[in-house]
């Protein structure tokens, strides 16, 4: 696709007869006109009748015509796509007052080559070698219809298919912003990143960008074409990046661009060589109320980008691999705070299972974001869909869904609120199965992993409020269900939880649990008029949770599994929730399928 839907071309001459008129005449009636205007009127050439399928307009400049501003670039530039610069070729003067400052494609067109047994070329050739605008040069002759259809087919093509972004005449070699574009190109249809494309892959980026596959024989030819000019251009019987670079090189010499423009497109770049807005943001829609989750292609598709830069095939992402798996971004969308957000190994590095949380994470938060890097991963082009909205699911209105008493959502949020020090940046932590490990430089106000109830597998999302309790926003209030926590050890803690709770929460349907954390520190006699335990006997809250991650082990895990029951079920009564045998129906089996799910992983991998 292009986003040029019609061409404004217009034949620009000096004042002198050269016989441009006659050629817009010639290309209409197909026939040499005993008459000449002095000018043609505007003539629109249908899309059915032009190879690009693009409605081009011819606007004919005579000689008379001493406007200016006609000769200023930005002017011609507003009012044109491909100037037509038309000569003569049996007068030598009109090629010297040939004026060529454009910000737009120029044709040299030279006329009345019946007149003449010689070509000139030789003239011409110099001029086109100064100035990078020009596009190529014709001779024809409107007399006898020579070359006339063929003047107007490469003004479309200088239009849709430019030389100037992709290649520098003068240095004879591709432009950066092109080597850029075509590198992410390679990156993406190299499907297991070895840094080659074997004959699956060449087949898949060619019925990706031409529909067609490519014959065995003419994948040898196109490869032997690469050997016989590089030596590195082809490795293990396939093509390397050097050898796609060559090859677009190669098409672009030859005047083929509208080959590499083709690619280009299909992988959602413009004119300028930048993704396209439209491919990177395409329309969704999201009513009131929803939320937007990753559908389970989408986390297929996650998955094998994952396994194809996990070289190492230990489940995680070292730095490098994960700077490899971001080469086909503009920039590095991933900052240090994101490990403090998601599990990661021993050595601090992205797990598969952080890696999937991350992405989750996104979604929920900043679909248009997630939609965005989806696009740098070629998502729709590879998974052969319309656009990356088709990676998305967007749940129904959670009215809905306690109407219902039921759900399909696989995210839910929990907002943990708390006075200072209380330990909330531990809580979070903790769910990702650490101790005291915070590092303040990368603080992350979010944390994100699975937990398993009834044999499902959830995401829950903790995100840590601020504690302005004056500022708090409709954001920091919405949610599924609400964590307040106070440090059993400060007097203080549990008066900012119960002043939240009165303000905010006491008629809300949003679940509420409150959280004695620092549990092994001697708990000391809040000030506040209740205790915390007479407190929610008095709003029929469910019993102080004790919590501490000052443990030698992994901090249990218990807490974070009824906070996503209570999410998945805000209907139920307090009754319900005190009932062990509710929590223990809901968590059974939540630490074996956890790790048969990593299992399973691991065995995939050893498969492939």
């Amino acid at each position: 696709k292009t986003k040029i839907f019609e061409i404004k071309m217009k034949i620009l001459i000096k004042p002198i007869t050269v016989g441009k008129t006659s050629l817009i005449m010639s290309l209409v009636s197909e026939e040499f006109p005993d008459e000449v205007p002095l000018r043609a009127e505007e003539i629109t050439i249908p899309a059915d009748v032009t190879p690009e399928r693009v409605p081009t307009h011819i606007v004919d400049y005579s000689g008379t015509d001493t406007c200016p501003s006609l000769y200023d670039e930005t002017h011609m530039a507003c009012i044109a796509n491909v100037i037509c610069i038309v000569y003569s070729v049996n007068n030598k003067k009109s090629i010297e007052k040939v004026s060529l400052v454009s910000l737009v494609p120029l044709i040299l067109v030279g006329n009345k080559s019946d007149l003449v047994e010689h070509s000139s070329m030789e003239t011409i050739l110099p001029i086109m070698n100064q100035f990078s605008e020009i596009e190529t040069c014709v001779e024809c002759s409107a007399k006898n219809l020579k070359n006339i259809s063929e003047l107007f087919y490469y003004a479309q093509k200088a239009v849709l298919h430019p030389t100037g972004p992709l290649y520098s005449p003068e240095e004879k070699e591709m432009k950066p912003p092109c080597i850029r574009a075509l590198t992410r190109i390679f990156k993406l249809s190299d499907l297991d990143n070895d840094g080659i494309l074997n004959d699956y892959e060449l087949n898949f980026f060619q019925r990706t960008c031409f529909n067609i596959p490519l014959a065995p024989q003419a994948l040898e030819d196109v490869k032997n074409v690469v050997r016989k000019n590089m030596s590195d251009g082809v490795k293990d019987n396939g093509l390397t990046l050097k050898g796609f670079l060559f090859l677009h090189t190669l098409f672009i010499q030859r005047g083929r661009h509208e080959t590499t423009w083709t690619v280009l497109r299909r992988f959602g770049h413009d004119d300028d060589l930048e993704l396209t807005q439209d491919y990177l943001f395409p329309l969704l829609k999201i009513p009131p109320d929803c939320t937007t989750e990753l559908n389970h292609n989408a986390y297929l598709f996650l998955q094998s980008v994952f396994d194809k830069h996990d070289k190492d095939r230990d489940c995680a992402l070292s730095p490098d691999e994960l700077k490899d798996l971001f080469k086909v971004f503009p920039y590095m969308p991933w900052g240090p705070d994101v490990n403090n957000t998601v599990c990661t190994n021993e050595q601090g590095w992205i797990t598969y299972q952080g890696y999937l949380s991350q992405w989750t994470l996104t979604t929920y938060l900043d679909v248009q974001r997630c939609l965005e890097y989806l696009g740098y991963l070629g998502y729709s082009i590879i998974q052969e869909q319309e656009s990356q909205a088709a990676a998305i699911t967007i749940t129904r209105n959670k009215r809905i869904d306690l109407q219902k008493k039921q759900t399909q959502r696989s995210v839910f949020r929990c907002n943990v609120l708390g006075a200072r020090g209380s330990g909330k940046s531990g809580f979070l932590q903790a769910f990702l199965g650490r101790n005291l490990r915070i590092r303040e430089d990368h603080k992350s106000y979010y944390a994100i992993s699975t937990t398993y109830v009834y044999g499902q597998e959830k995401y829950l999302l903790l995100h840590e409020v601020l504690p302005d309790f004056e500022f708090l926003s409709e954001a920091d209030l919405a949610c599924d269900v609400v964590c307040l926590v106070y440090d059993i050890s400060n007097p203080r803690s549990f008066e900012y939880c119960a002043k939240v709770y009165k303000k905010h929460f006491l008629d809300s349907k949003t679940p509420c649990v409150i959280i004695a954390a620092k549990s092994d520190l001697h708990e000391a006699r809040q000030y506040y008029s209740l205790s915390p335990l007479d407190f929610c006997r008095k709003h029929k809250l469910h019993p102080p949770q004790m919590f501490t991650c000052n443990t030698d082990e992994a901090p249990s895990k218990d807490i974070y599994t009824k906070l996503t029951t209570m999410a998945m079920y805000p209907h139920m009564t307090q009754a319900d929730l005190k009932n062990s045998t509710f929590w223990l129906r809901a968590s059974v089996g939540a630490t074996v399928f956890a790790v048969l799910g990593f299992a399973m992983y691991k065995a995939l991998l050893k498969q492939r």
